[in-house]
């Protein structure tokens, strides 16, 4: 019996173990490493020095029809640690048709220890950005959504990494979603689905762009909360209009072009609203990997683009693992349901995916773990994020979604214009249907022909 299963499921798998290869030695065995070297690093973190005296800072931020957010975005600026005589705050309204003018009045009157003005410019993000940068005076420029809320101690943490690295031109606070919302959300699966989120922000940030920054290698500076040293934002040709990915541009702008360094600051937290709901992460991953691959293709000639790069160059190990093996993912998928009709072992395929699911477990664990060590000063995100231990044999389920929301958009981005919003999966599938028909239709045709 024992050599019949042998034989059934490890002797017949040369096939899938040569596919199994590819994520284990790309994604896997390095995500362990790094996680490992990231835990090693939480609990070694240097101690920031206060400054004799703390810089003036100016806080932009971009309005469209936030109404429902910014009375509380505001509050957060108020309530930071940051003295407030050293903040400039720059509202820029993006041709709001809300009441998000009156929402700003109302908080000008609240917090009038903030110095708070209003800017309206042309709509887009990055044209707002652009506007606020020739208007702000701080020593330091901070980025921040409208549709979040800072932590207390989130701006003064910032500033104090930047006073005590010379070397550092900008810097990304660590995003995650708002707990509170996430436990007020009633129906159970979208409140699964905003865990996962949850749990991806957190391991994106406290462990990927942690280790990313190590060696000057963060790949895109999150646009909901970003620090940029004035002088070295003047450096720069602004923030592209022509990109959906304004803040990947801006990221790869300082480091590739300027040569300087860019980094996260871990212990400056920023919270937005979760997900709400497949549509809107579906629309998000695309736009994401769209300003990804527009970035990429902008900034990387041609003669560093190459396999040989792969161990040299950490962009194109990053195009390597987050796009180029895409297809190989895609492969593997398809041919796994093909084989079935060629006969071959159920058991075989099982096997192999119940392999990678426990492989990706694992490294979940890892990053857990480390996670975890990093959320030390934050008591309560630490122990909500404790108590999700149990996302970690969902997220691989969750990242699979992701993997084919991105790959979509890789495709799009290849076939269509520019667009924002991106369209809905309703619309695509819609369209799909489609083309499959009149494709259909066309083959009927031939066939009659002939």
């Amino acid at each position: 019996m024992i050599h019949y299963w042998l034989e059934l499921t490890f002797f017949k798998m040369g096939f899938w173990i040569t596919w199994t290869i590819i994520p284990v030695l790309v994604e896997i065995l390095p995500a362990i490493v790094s996680a490992i070297r990231v835990y090693y690093r939480g609990r070694h973190r240097p101690k920031l020095s206060l400054p004799a005296k703390l810089p003036f800072v100016t806080i932009v931020v971009p309005v469209y029809n936030s109404e429902d957010t910014l009375y509380d975005c505001l509050n957060s600026i108020a309530q930071s640690t940051y003295p407030a005589d050293a903040l400039q705050v720059i509202v820029v309204d993006n041709q709001s048709t809300d009441n998000s003018f009156a929402v700003f009045s109302e908080a000008q009157n609240v917090f009038s220890e903030l110095n708070m003005s209003v800017i309206r410019t042309k709509k887009g993000k990055a044209n707002a950005l652009n506007i606020a940068m020739y208007n702000a005076i701080g020593t330091y420029i901070i980025n921040i959504d409208s549709d979040g809320r800072l932590e207390p101690h989130a701006l003064m943490n910032m500033v104090l990494q930047f006073e005590n690295d010379s070397h550092i031109a900008a810097l990304t606070g660590t995003v995650l979603s708002n707990r509170d919302e996430i436990q007020a959300t009633k129906k159970w699966r979208l409140r699964l689905l905003q865990k996962n989120e949850y749990f991806e922000y957190a391991q994106a940030f406290l462990s990927g762009r942690t280790i990313e920054s190590t060696h000057n290698q963060l790949f895109t500076m999150s646009g909901a909360f970003s620090a940029f040293r004035r002088d070295v934002l003047f450096n720069t040709f602004m923030y592209n209009t022509e990109t959906v990915g304004e803040d990947t541009d801006m990221t790869f702008q300082i480091r590739q072009r300027l040569g300087d360094k860019v980094s996260l600051c871990a212990e400056a937290l920023f919270f937005i609203g979760p997900i709400s709901g497949w549509q809107e992460l579906y629309t998000q991953r695309q736009r994401w990997q769209r300003g990804e691959l527009e970035a990429t293709q902008n900034y990387i000639s041609d003669d560093r683009a190459g396999l040989s790069k792969f161990f040299s160059n950490f962009l194109v190990r990053r195009m390597m693992i987050d796009h180029t093996f895409m297809f190989p993912k895609m492969i593997w998928f398809f041919a796994s349901i093909v084989l079935l009709f060629f006969r071959y072992s159920p058991v075989v395929l099982i096997a192999s995916y119940i392999l990678i699911y426990l492989l990706y477990v694992v490294v979940e664990i890892f990053n857990y773990i480390c996670v975890r060590s990093l959320l030390l000063p934050f008591k309560e995100e630490r122990r909500f994020y404790g108590h999700l231990w149990w996302v970690i044999f969902t997220l691989p389920g969750y990242n699979l979604v992701c993997f084919w929301i991105r790959l979509v958009g890789t495709i799009n981005m290849m076939t269509r214009p520019l667009d924002w919003n991106g369209q809905r999966p309703a619309a695509e599938l819609s369209s799909v249907k489609q083309q499959v028909r009149a494709d259909w239709q066309q083959l009927w045709h031939r066939k009659k022909d002939q």
